[in-house]
């Protein structure tokens, strides 16, 4: 047995079994007095730039908040530990007190990965997800993907709301309830990523500019809030330290860092890369994963591991349902050549006019490896952005879809699948939050507002048909129904699952190191011939055709896998995908 702990700047660090080092950086205040349940008020030491200390003689368990001022008193910005949630108090924690039973893992390198995306609340807490790890282990799974778990208002969220981005939100569990998930998935041989919102905070809950208003810069205001001060050297280590906090004490084996664009300070992720190559153990694996409107591929190239990749899923949600409302107008002209480029260098968007935002978009990306795009068909996103949170296959041809599904596993960029999606899940999954009173309304209100662009939602009476977030309904509506793991239609998703993931164990995950675009070749509308040179010396070739056309194609000399069950030799049916590999000439 093993313990890990990571020591921060800021926030209260245990020091012994009955003493405990205080810290807050709050330079909007003259003094700060610490607080502790069923104790006299002491006053902290100032260093007269802001920052406030004070060792305390108390333990583990302790319940505190910080005086910031004559009637504001306030939780621990960096707490580690919120029960009763974020408008409540913070309580120490021992890091050293959950006993590791899987502290040799080095994880995986990044050609194993195989992603499942899910949400904590919706699968039961950290100990519901622990429940799921075999299953997800002998489907092939290789990493699992949490969505944002930081402390939020109410007891139900998406997560992008959080404020309190230390402490691990309670109603999924407790601290050590997550490193035991993370500990177990371990042991089952499972990576653990998690995803991260550093650009910005949510709207309940954050004290911050009470007492740090230096902390936000309002020249960064983004759609997602009002934008944080990354050039001062407290806030951007706060955020870094968060980083190494997650992977080094709770041993995640990766974050992702969501809305990227939005931290305006590029520095960061540089400072932000440099410390945690510097302290991570030698020889293991980390992930640092974006997601980035900017199709930033500088920093792909500078030692970030991947990044979430929309465009290509947008190219594919055009080619498979036809839709172009919203942000999928920018992939309306021509879907079939942006998911060529897409299967050649990447990125659609390389530097070029964005109709959707009206601003030039990305850079060029065709000289990085596959393996540096994370490919997907749906996730929390692009599912529950919808009104009604529709699933994929409650939107395209089942025949298209799979041969979509297939594309994800076959392709050697990494694949990532949403919860449920494994066995052709339907249910829906949708915007959901816990505010109260005049925010839940203006939440409502907002989210109804944004689709009566949408032709569907023009009339008032289809946009009352969009879910309340607020709602519990709306919350236990989107949790996958497993139920439909055992009917017919998802027993055959799971043996098609379990069958495309072991192909991609044996033909693509060992020879990507060193992968290469060979070319791709568009055969018609819908219909693609891709290429890629693998490392041990044999080309991957996908056929794809998202057309009700047929095409014919040339000899196969290796076939791995055809979608189609009754293809004739030398056709490429419609609404199909055909894998084969063959030797360099």
């Amino acid at each position: 047995m093993q313990t890990f702990r990571f020591r921060k700047t800021f926030g209260a660090e245990l020091e012994a079994e009955e003493r405990t080092a205080f810290t807050l950086w709050a330079p909007s205040s003259e003094e700060v007095f610490l607080e502790i349940e069923g104790k006299p008020a002491q006053r902290m030491n100032s260093d007269g730039q802001g920052l406030f200390s004070l060792k305390a003689t108390c333990g583990a368990g302790t319940r505190y908040r910080f005086r910031v001022s004559d009637d504001q008193s306030v939780p621990d910005p960096a707490s580690c530990s919120q029960p009763d949630g974020v408008l409540g108090v913070s309580v120490v924690t021992d890091p050293e007190a959950y006993q590791w039973r899987c502290p040799e893992w080095q994880g995986w390198p990044w050609n194993e990965a195989v992603i499942y995306e899910l949400h904590a609340g919706l699968l039961g807490g950290y100990n519901g997800i622990e429940q799921l790890l075999d299953e997800l282990a002998a489907l092939g799974i290789t990493a699992i993907e949490l969505m944002p778990i930081n402390s939020f208002g109410g007891t139900r969220n998406w997560g992008y709301d959080g404020v309190l981005p230390y402490a691990p939100a309670a109603p999924y569990g407790s601290p050590d309830e997550l490193k035991s998930l993370i500990d177990a998935a371990h042991v089952r041989g499972i990576m653990v990523f998690l995803d991260v919102v550093y650009n910005h905070f949510g709207p309940e809950g954050n004290f911050l500019p009470v007492y740090a208003a230096a902390f936000f810069d309002h020249a960064k205001n983004s759609t997602w809030g009002t934008g944080i001060a990354f050039d001062k050297p407290e806030v951007a280590n706060f955020f870094i330290e968060n980083v190494l906090y997650w992977l080094m004490e709770y041993r995640f084996d990766g974050v992702r860092i969501d809305a990227a664009s939005a931290i305006s300070d590029h520095a960061w992720f540089g400072a932000l890369r440099e410390r945690v190559e510097g302290t991570v153990e030698p020889g293991r694996h980390v992930h640092l994963i974006l997601e980035n409107e900017n199709n930033d591929a500088g920093l792909l190239r500078d030692g970030f591991t991947a990044q979430w990749n929309d465009d290509g899923h947008n190219a594919l949600h055009v080619l498979l349902t036809g839709e172009r409302d919203g942000y999928y107008k920018m992939f309306a002209k021509d879907p079939t050549q942006d998911l060529a480029r897409v299967l050649a260098e990447g990125f659609v968007y390389q530097g070029q006019f964005n109709p959707y935002s009206g601003k030039n978009r990305g850079m060029a990306s065709g000289d990085l490896s596959a393996t540096k795009f994370i490919l997907f068909l749906q996730n929390h996103d692009q599912t529950g952005n919808r009104a009604l949170g529709e699933r994929l296959l409650a939107l395209a041809k089942p025949e298209a879809v799979k041969a979509a599904y297939a594309l994800l596993f076959l392709s050697p960029m990494i694949p990532m699948i949403f919860m449920g999606e494994e066995w052709g899940s339907l249910t829906p999954f949708y915007f959901f939050c816990d505010f109260h009173g005049e925010l839940a309304e203006q939440i409502r209100e907002g989210r109804r507002k944004e689709f009566a662009q949408f032709p569907a939602f023009q009339d008032e009476k289809n946009r009352e048909r969009i879910p309340d977030p607020n709602a519990l309904a709306t919350f236990e509506a989107s949790r996958p129904e497993r139920v439909a793991r055992e009917t017919e239609r998802g027993r055959a998703w799971l043996a098609l699952t379990r069958q495309l993931l072991a192909l991609r164990r044996e033909w693509i995950i060992p020879y990507l190191h060193d992968v290469q675009s060979a070319g791709v070749h568009v055969l018609g509308t819908g219909a693609l011939h891709a290429r890629w040179r693998l490392d041990n010396k044999k080309i991957l070739i996908l056929f794809i055709n998202f057309s009700e056309k047929k095409y014919e194609i040339p000899e196969i000399y290796h076939l791995i896998y055809e979608s189609s069950e009754n293809r004739r030799v030398g056709l490429l049916p419609a609404f199909s995908l055909v894998a084969c590999v063959e030797d360099v000439a």
